[in-house]
């Protein structure tokens, strides 16, 4: 819970945390993906395949969206594991 707090303090705008949005419109992973992939007209989101793999197996989608600076620009991160997907949010957070 350490890391998401630290994610929070870091970011001036929002943090959002969605586990399995998928399941609220009976979907599964793979057509979730699908239509976020042809939603997203800027830039197809980055998920290796072994990521994609490892969800749609599990059925489980983690998405993290936050916003660092301003309430426009923002980062995603997807995986199947929270704890995974908290270090990599706070990855880009130090890259940027």
């Amino acid at each position: 819970m350490k890391k998401l707090y630290d994610l929070i303090s870091k970011c001036k705008c929002g943090v959002y945390v969605h586990i399995n949005p998928h399941r609220d419109t009976y979907k599964s992973v793979t057509e979730w993906i699908e239509d976020l992939f042809s939603m997203d007209l800027e830039s197809e989101p980055e998920i290796p395949s072994e990521i994609i793999n490892k969800m749609i197996a599990d059925n489980i989608i983690i998405k993290i969206q936050f916003y660092p600076d301003t309430p426009l620009g923002f980062y995603r991160v997807f995986h199947y594991d929270l704890e995974c997907a908290i270090n990599l949010a706070l990855a880009c957070l130090d890259n940027k």
